[in-house]
């Protein structure tokens, strides 16, 4: 979404110019008309939900409400998802349950697949109170499904370790990414390249197995993997920061929670098949 940098230039210091009335600002839908579009003659493709960061809100209060609201809905989304993994992996009647019934976790992907479509596609849904947090909670708990039923085949000390790995990870990048002058947002082109490789190697994986399991195959995977979702940690993460080339509208808080999420559940699912050792 791209928002314009508001400037009275019709205004003196004394506030009127030629004794004529200054006109008011601009509403904040008529500021944002447009939005669509890279205007301006600004280069480059953008996300739903992402403008260029030269046309950014200059309120930094505006910001940090932004960024204080879209962490809070991620820690809300990260317990819940811990407590999940914490219960599908210390509790072996619930454990024994879900591996005995796949079928719960195919239901989970599809209401994950179904939900992240609304939310990622669908601008009015994600924006909408209280379908947005709604839709939102019944993605997270699908995700968190999903990833817990995973982590039940790992080794308890083995998820613990991953899950530990995860957080430091996530820790360093964040720092990394407020306190760096890199803009990791101008490097659009080498994520996607980096995610069609990532692709690309999971089709091979799916190809080559059948005919033997090849461990370092799947090692290499997993390691590229976790590499390329820690790198969208940090572009997710300066989106939301703004000062960059592209920023996150203010608008989008409910987007930009489900992207890092994402993020984070991925680095934590490739980690625990890079190091997670199953159970016997």
């Amino acid at each position: 979404m791209t928002l314009g940098k508001v400037a009275a230039t019709n205004k003196t210091s004394g506030g009127v110019q030629g004794g004529l009335i200054p006109t008011a600002p601009p509403s904040y839908e008529e500021a944002t008309a447009g939005r669509g579009l890279c205007s301006g003659g600004y280069p480059g493709y953008l996300r739903d939900g992402e403008m260029p960061a030269e046309f950014g809100w200059d309120d930094a209060n505006i910001r940090r409400v932004f960024i204080r609201k879209v962490y809070a809905i991620l820690m809300t989304q990260l317990f819940i998802t811990v407590a999940i993994v914490a219960v599908f992996t210390f509790c072996d009647p619930v454990k024994m349950y879900i591996q005995a019934n796949p079928g719960w976790y195919w239901a989970s992907y599809a209401v994950f697949f179904i939900t992240y479509l609304t939310l990622s596609c669908c601008t009015r849904p994600r924006r909408q109170f209280p379908w947005n947090l709604i839709l939102l909670t019944i993605f997270t708990l699908s995700l968190s499904y999903i990833t817990g039923m995973l982590s039940s085949f790992y080794n308890t000390k083995s998820v613990m370790i991953c899950l530990g790995i995860t957080a430091l990870v996530c820790l360093s990048v964040t720092i990394f990414s407020f306190q760096t002058k890199i803009d990791v947002t101008s490097c659009q082109g080498v994520l996607f390249i980096l995610l069609f490789v990532l692709l690309y190697c999971g089709l091979f994986l799916l190809i080559v197995l059948p005919f033997g399991y090849v461990p370092w195959l799947h090692a290499i995977y997993a390691a590229l993997g976790s590499i390329v979702f820690t790198m969208f940690l940090a572009f997710d993460t300066q989106l939301l920061i703004g000062n960059r080339r592209y920023a996150m509208s203010p608008e989008e808080y409910i987007f930009a929670a489900l992207n890092i999420y994402l993020d984070i559940i991925y680095i934590f699912s490739f980690l625990l098949q890079l190091f997670g050792s199953e159970q016997e």
